[in-house]
């Protein structure tokens, strides 16, 4: 295997100290799925009682485990009546593009957890990540449940955040709290992906956990609501993943969310969503620049959404980024290959509040200097206002650098 990658210098000081969740609980231990000597499979519990819900990505060649947990959840499988869930990831191969074994893989680690565990194997949710097309080693993994089992515990969600990883320079967590007169919701969640990070989901995982009671039904409603701007405003490459699943569980544990607690509530996990898909951008593969893109001004939000987007997957727009070149004409490119309704002479344009370029010309206050001096810093924003109405979208992107070559170049190796 190639050396581990330096961490980015996006990436935040430290790993967060994560709230507990009650009737949860986390391990994690190295199976050799295809790393030595580091964690790739964890493995979550949760108590009878837990809601389960999912997002997961829209290709066409979804993998094995995705199928697997969309048929489940269609199936009703969520649902808090049909006692205790699992959850099982392994890291270094996606189980993608692997036919009929693909499935038996699925099945034969579902059945094991289920007996392992004591679950409903209709319970048992699985996500698999890492090289596509290669046959899952999945003895591997049953072999080791047994360590995975007697391990479990509470505070284990940082160990799984490590499991997960792939070409990810560091784990990602993301935690909050809201305090009700009913006591307190804690909410904490894990994700991976550092590459392949699109909308339509990435090649990406995230699990969020939270201890309210909250029926299936509710949890999958907010999970969807609030997946639009979260995991799918941001990108890295513009590629769809074949793996991309958001799971949302609630072990019901703690304080019954009612319609008083929901505005916090809803607010508290848009938080922590965000924040988890913020950091996916924060490693993207090479960046060294976290560029917020904000498009206002539009006709609705869906013309907001494609101007955005347009910008932050440009290639040309992120590689003047990653030069520190303030080319605000790609920019301009951007926009008007996007499809959204814009007109020349209403657009302007800022890098974060110097003015670059209005009506259709550069501003006259503008000057190079200055717009080179500012994408010095590593966190950047670009704002367009298409001047037609008044929708907007917010999209996260990074740079595009030659490091993103190199570990693309070399991901089997």
């Amino acid at each position: 295997m190639a050396d581990p990658l330096p961490v980015s210098p996006l990436a935040p000081a430290a790993f967060p100290a994560l709230a507990p969740i009650e009737g949860a609980q986390f391990a994690a231990v190295a199976a050799g799925v295809r790393y030595a000597g580091r964690p790739d499979v964890m493995l979550a519990l949760l108590a009878p009682g837990a809601t389960v819900a999912g997002v997961f990505t829209r290709s066409a060649t979804r993998s094995a485990p995705v199928l697997d947990c969309q048929d489940k959840l269609a199936r009703g499988f969520g649902a808090a009546e049909h006692g205790p869930a699992a959850i099982l990831v392994n890291a270094g191969n996606a189980n993608a593009f692997t036919g009929r074994a693909g499935e038996g893989a699925v099945e034969a680690i579902c059945a094991a957890v289920a007996q392992a565990a004591d679950v409903p194997a209709n319970r048992v949710f699985t996500a698999s990540t890492g090289v596509i097309g290669e046959r899952l080693p999945h003895d591997r993994i049953t072999d080791a449940l047994g360590q995975l089992v007697g391990s479990l515990a509470p505070d284990g969600l940082a160990n799984a955040a490590e499991a997960i990883r792939t070409t990810d320079t560091f784990p990602k967590g993301a935690t909050a709290t809201v305090e009700t007169d009913a006591g307190p919701i804690h909410i904490s969640g894990i994700a991976k992906g550092s590459g392949m990070i699109a909308p339509d989901m990435a090649t990406m995982l995230a699990y969020v956990f939270t201890d309210a009671a909250i029926p299936q039904e509710l949890l999958a409603d907010l999970l969807s609501e609030m997946v639009d701007t979260t995991f799918n405003a941001v990108t890295v490459d513009s590629d769809t993943s074949t793996s991309d699943s958001l799971m949302l569980a609630a072990t019901g544990k703690g304080v019954s969310l009612s319609a008083e607690h929901l505005p916090a509530f809803r607010e508290a996990l848009h938080g922590v969503l965000l924040d988890l898909a913020q950091q996916l951008v924060r490693d993207g593969e090479g960046a060294s620049k976290f560029v917020q893109v904000t498009v206002r001004g539009a006709a609705d939000t869906a013309d907001a959404k494609r101007a955005a987007m347009a910008i932050a997957n440009s290639p040309l727009v992120k590689t003047a980024i990653a030069g520190e070149d303030p080319n605000w004409g790609r920019i301009v490119m951007a926009i008007g290959k996007s499809g959204a309704q814009a007109d020349r002479d209403a657009l302007s344009i800022s890098f974060g509040d110097i003015l670059v370029a209005e009506q259709g010309w550069v501003a006259e206050s503008y000057t190079e200097d200055a717009g080179a001096e500012y994408m010095t810093q590593q966190d950047l924003e670009i704002t367009v206002d298409l001047g037609i109405g008044a929708a907007s979208f917010t999209a996260w992107t990074c740079d595009l650098t030659h490091a993103y070559i190199s570990i693309n170049a070399d991901y089997r190796s």
